[in-house]
């Protein structure tokens, strides 16, 4: 289903993409927040979990760099997790500012149930969708991801 023009507020009618991107990132934000809610979680915690499920005893460093959250963010994240038993952080034997989080059990027992969260949110998303379309999308907002990151690139000449 196509919005109308009308079904955007005025100040934003030619910036429609941007408010759409906007409106369905709340949206997906919030259904999983609500999940996550469920299973005692902050947005942002599976994400953290996820990357430790691909490796775990990864240092802080490198878990901030492969989910894109800012140093503060991450840190009160591992914290909060830490105090609810998901995960552990130890000074690396190489050096000892370093610090190495690792994943308890009760964190490595969170995998099904995020995996699980993950299909559902999936599924929801793309229910209405014409086959071919959730691929479509996928390649679409890829494409205005790297716009946007790359952004400070000067754009080459219209032909």
């Amino acid at each position: 289903m196509t919005e109308s023009t009308d079904d955007f507020p005025s100040t934003v009618r030619e910036g429609r993409l941007s408010y759409a991107v906007f409106q369905l990132a709340r949206a997906h934000r919030g259904y999983a927040a609500a999940m996550l809610r469920e299973m005692n979680l902050h947005p942002g915690q599976e994400l953290l979990l996820m990357q430790l499920y691909e490796r775990d005893g990864q240092t802080q460093s490198e878990l901030l760099t492969s989910v894109g959250l800012d140093h503060s963010t991450v840190s009160k994240s591992l914290r909060r997790m830490q105090e609810a038993g998901l995960l552990t952080r130890e000074p690396a034997a190489h050096d000892r500012r370093v610090m190495v989080v690792r994943l308890t059990d009760k964190g490595h027992a969170m995998r099904k149930p995020i995996a699980a969260m993950w299909t559902v949110l999936e599924e929801t998303s793309v229910r209405d969708l014409a086959p071919g379309e959730a691929e479509s999308f996928i390649a679409i907002a890829g494409t205005i991801e790297r716009a946007i990151n790359d952004r400070h690139r000067v754009a080459p000449p219209a032909e």
